[in-house]
């Protein structure tokens, strides 16, 4: 066979693998923090999908709707990117095989993780019986949404006073030696998102308004 047979043998035998890639999913779901400029702990939480097809990203949070949109810059570093505002956006390393990680200019960053074991951002179970409402010290203080029972757990988010949550289960505070307090898991019925909450920053069902 002549060189050019074989190019255009290559290429015959290439096209339905290529058109075979295009038709393959290009869109999992993942889980992604949103962290302010200098923040360790992330404002917002939630599910979302990542899409990425010839270096193009889109990234669609569940929890309030919001879509990126990535676009290569031609003739730069890969990993390179201008939102849809135009406004430059970088690639960073950090997470290895569990996600990757984008800042935008004005120094925030998206973590986009593959572990989606978390349900935040995903239709609230309610239940009459078991909603409750979040209290604080001070009217418009954060509470935070801890991802595990104890102050020493990261914060996945915050709600506010007045914020209303499904209880799903509630645990004895362990952080203090002979506590009063629990810790209960709960769900926002507003955003979906779930984690841990100490007792003292909710009012239960049965406690009244």
């Amino acid at each position: 066979m002549t060189l050019k047979g074989l190019t255009v043998a290559l290429l015959t035998a290439l096209v339905p693998m290529g058109l075979a890639m295009e038709a393959r999913a290009d869109t999992v779901t993942a889980h992604c923090d949103l962290y302010a400029p200098g923040e360790d702990y992330a404002y917002l939480s939630s599910n979302c999908t990542f899409s990425q097809r010839q270096g193009y990203v889109s990234v669609q949070l569940q929890s309030n709707g919001h879509r990126y949109e990535f676009d290569p810059i031609p003739n730069s570093q890969p990993g390179n990117f201008r939102d849809q505002y135009g406004n430059l956006v970088y690639r960073q390393s950090g997470l290895g095989d569990a996600g990757q990680i984008f800042e935008f200019v004005d120094g925030s960053h998206l973590w986009v993780l593959w572990d989606t074991s978390s349900s935040y951002g995903s239709a609230p179970v309610q239940s009459p019986s078991r909603v409750a409402t979040l209290t604080a010290y001070d009217r418009g203080s954060q509470i935070n949404l801890r991802s595990q029972a104890t102050v020493r757990s990261r914060a996945n988010g915050y709600g506010l006073a007045g914020d209303q949550v499904n209880i799903l289960e509630c645990v004895q505070d362990t952080d203090t030696p002979g506590s009063d307090f629990n810790w209960c898991k709960v769900q926002f019925l507003e955003s979906g998102a779930i984690g841990w909450i100490r007792s003292d920053f909710i009012i239960f069902p049965s406690d009244g308004e």
